[in-house]
């Protein structure tokens, strides 16, 4: 049996479609937001743990070699330590053989 929808009837199924793509469409915006911030948040830890490794490497020279290499280029060479120079920028700044280096690590 056909029923002829009301002009009400009609009214309330847009209503109800507009009400799930609002839905839908937030709850897509909510997950792009959590990720882009656990990225964000995953960067940063990158560049703490880079920071730390180049110290320990540092460190390692120290006591192998009795003196803090004047480069970055000389933990990499020596010491096999691998950075990822693509995605952060790294500051090594050397003052003398028995100072720690100072070491800066940012996300680019």
């Amino acid at each position: 049996m056909y029923h002829e929808r009301t002009q009400s009837e009609v009214r309330a199924r847009r209503l109800r479609g507009v009400v799930v793509t609002l839905v839908v469409l937030v709850i897509m915006a909510a997950i792009v937001v959590g990720v882009l911030a656990f990225q964000k948040t995953a960067r940063e830890q990158g560049a703490t743990s880079i920071r730390e490794s180049i110290l320990a490497t540092a460190m390692q020279c120290y006591a192998i070699e009795g003196s803090y290499p004047a480069s970055l280029a000389h933990l990499e060479d020596v010491y096999g330590l691998t950075v990822n120079h693509h995605d952060y920028v790294i500051n090594y700044e050397w003052f003398a053989d028995n100072v720690p280096p100072s070491v800066a690590v940012s996300v680019r």
